[in-house]
């Protein structure tokens, strides 16, 4: 297929060799005018987590991360230097980035690792972003410990579509290990075997005071009788679904994925990896010493496949009245769900849907031009010579991942500079819009049919097409929900429903009036999620698992959209500085 620059060949090899032929990209003065710049320091700190302390990548010291601030339509400007020991990469997750794909940043897909030593800038461009997105590293397992918030407020003049809160809150959930990520990342790679579970769940970084070593650390969010407030929730774990609650306290979801939501009231949500929800919260429990003053937020796994351990634990913080005298006893404990509790977590997203207004309006597509049908399974491949491999067969396989049949190998060359410079070898533009073979997807099958093949494929797509995806999961190795994500878009996600996916009759179910508007949908175990979106924005775009390990493993593509015919339809140019391979 033809790129979008062309250049010789023999100038290809030079770009391998990390000669780097570049444009510049000129701010507008109205951007310029805009840009609220970061600084981003990366480096290895030392934290005491579980009565352990150990040495993790965080970013200025933090773990969490700093908290971007921007207005919708803002450019922000993040200067990354990365004073670790590894390559890394930053992603601006839920920011679709018009037209600027080179600054999305997952490694060997948009750009090349920065270097140990080397400093690289971002440019963060919002649209039509608004509420709560977040960004995280894009290489290995760091965004375990590299990631933090982005609020991104109304434009001056507009305000939010509800009673605008006293104080806004991000509570991010997480994951903890003991152990170095990179070295739970290089075991599973290594042997082919599953990636061992963390060693607890965290609110902002912190496991709770139901943990040993752990109370002094426990984060606390001091609330006034009377007041309402926001919480951002985020969840940045890199394994498990989880549900989330407060005790004593209701929560009115007003957004998701940084869009609006219809409200709607429960006692808990269920957040998946990659996914962010906007919770108000009223402070209306008695503060004249008739009950308690202290309240437990709390986060549990929720994990649907019960052939695998679980890191079954729950995550505690403290909601603190101060205005009230102190509490002699503990804080309340929430109700959450049970861990495999498929049915609350199904009630939950079904009431996701979109605040339809005349500022915020919907634009769902009725016509389809491309339909894909996209099965998400865990697999096999085969031990290599002279490996030692640990999967499921008496070590003779490793486990590996795929979307219809296709296991993903990241190239030696990112992807869009490939398809920038029309550089051929490095990826085949023909990923399959349907599995290769059909059967009954959610039944488990035989050991011997779970094998998958390796591949760089990708989905070329003409500018401003509307695609469907359906997303079927599979049982092979095992049936579970998978948070499944796509950059530079987001997407209404128009169905979703359990077993196969009935092109005949399962349409006639979606809902085109007030879908969620989502960047991440969880896929139900053995059932499908249908989502539209139209490709008006041009560049190379990431899909996969937000499961990281299935990441890693091989589940996920790329889209590819093709410029169209206007300079606002096409790919800004090649900024001077990206990093080198």
């Amino acid at each position: 297929m033809g790129g979008v620059a062309k250049m010789p060949a023999g100038l290809c090899w030079l770009l391998l060799l990390g000669v780097v032929l570049t444009f510049g990209v000129a701010a507008s003065p109205a951007q310029a005018s805009r840009a609220n710049h970061y600084d981003f320091f990366i480096k290895e700190t030392k934290v005491t987590r579980l009565c352990h302390e150990k040495t993790i990548l965080a970013v200025n010291g933090q773990f969490p991360g700093p908290t971007i601030y921007a207005r919708a339509g803002d450019v922000v400007v993040v200067n990354v230097y990365n004073q670790g020991n590894k390559n890394i990469t930053l992603h601006w997750h839920g920011v679709d980035q018009p037209r600027n794909p080179w600054f999305d940043g997952p490694e060997y897909i948009t750009q090349c690792p920065i270097q140990p030593g080397a400093n690289f800038t971002y440019r963060i461009i919002f649209s039509e972003e608004e509420g709560t997105v977040w960004w995280h590293a894009h290489s290995d397992f760091d965004r375990a410990t590299v990631h933090g918030a982005i609020v991104v407020h109304p434009k001056r003049g507009s305000a939010y579509p509800y009673t605008k809160p006293h104080k806004e809150m991000p509570i991010i959930l997480g994951e903890w290990w003991n152990v170095d990520v990179q070295q739970l990342l290089e075991e599973t790679m290594r042997t082919g075997s599953d990636v061992n579970i963390s060693d607890a769940n965290t609110i902002n970084g912190q496991p709770g005071d139901l943990f040993p070593c752990s109370k002094n650390g426990t984060f606390r969010m001091p609330v006034e009788h009377g007041k309402t407030y926001l919480l951002r929730i985020i969840n940045a774990g890199l394994t498990n679904e989880m549900f989330f609650g407060v005790a004593g306290h209701r929560l009115t979801v007003v957004g998701t994925d940084g869009r609006y939501l219809k409200p709607f009231t429960v006692d808990h949500i269920m957040i998946s990896p990659g996914q962010t929800m906007n919770a108000l919260l009223e402070a209306d429990r008695p503060t004249d010493g008739s009950g308690n003053s202290r309240y437990y937020m709390a986060a549990r796994t929720f994990a649907t496949n019960s052939q695998l351990s679980v890191n079954n634990s729950t995550a505690t913080a403290i909601l603190e009245y101060t205005d009230a005298p102190p509490s002699a006893g503990p804080p309340d404990l929430p109700r959450l769900p049970a861990v495999g509790d498929i049915a609350a977590a199904t009630a939950y997203t079904a009431q996701l849907r979109s605040l339809v207004t005349k500022d915020h309006p919907v634009d769902v597509p009725t016509h389809v031009d491309e339909h894909m049908l996209v099965t998400i399974a865990v697999n096999l491949l085969p031990c290599g010579a002279n490996e030692t491999c640990a999967g499921p067969i008496d070590g003779t396989t490793r486990l590996a991942a795929s979307l219809n049949n296709v296991s993903f190998v990241l190239p030696p060359v990112d992807v869009l500079d490939a398809y920038y410079y029309s550089i051929r070898g490095v990826y085949e533009p023909d990923f399959p819009n349907k599995p290769p073979f059909f059967f009954n997807f959610t039944e488990t099958l035989p050991l011997n049919l779970s094998f998958t093949k390796r591949g760089t494929k990708v989905k070329v797509v003409e500018y401003g097409a509307v695609v469907e995806v359906v997303f079927q999961d599979t049982g092979i190795l095992g049936a579970e929900n998978h948070p499944m994500h796509l950059h530079g878009f987001s997407f209404y996600v128009v169905g979703r429903g359990f077993g196969n996916f009935d092109k005949n009759t399962d349409p006639a179910t979606y809902n085109l009036v007030d879908p969620p508007y989502q960047n991440t949908v969880s896929v139900p175990k053995a059932g499908w999620a249908a989502i539209r979106f139209r490709a008006a924005n041009p560049g190379v775009w990431y899909m996969h698992c937000h499961f990281d390990r299935h990441t890693v493993w091989g589940m996920d593509t790329v889209f590819i959209v093709k410029n169209g015919k206007t300079p606002d339809a096409q790919m800004m140019p090649r900024p001077s500085t990206m990093p080198k391979c």
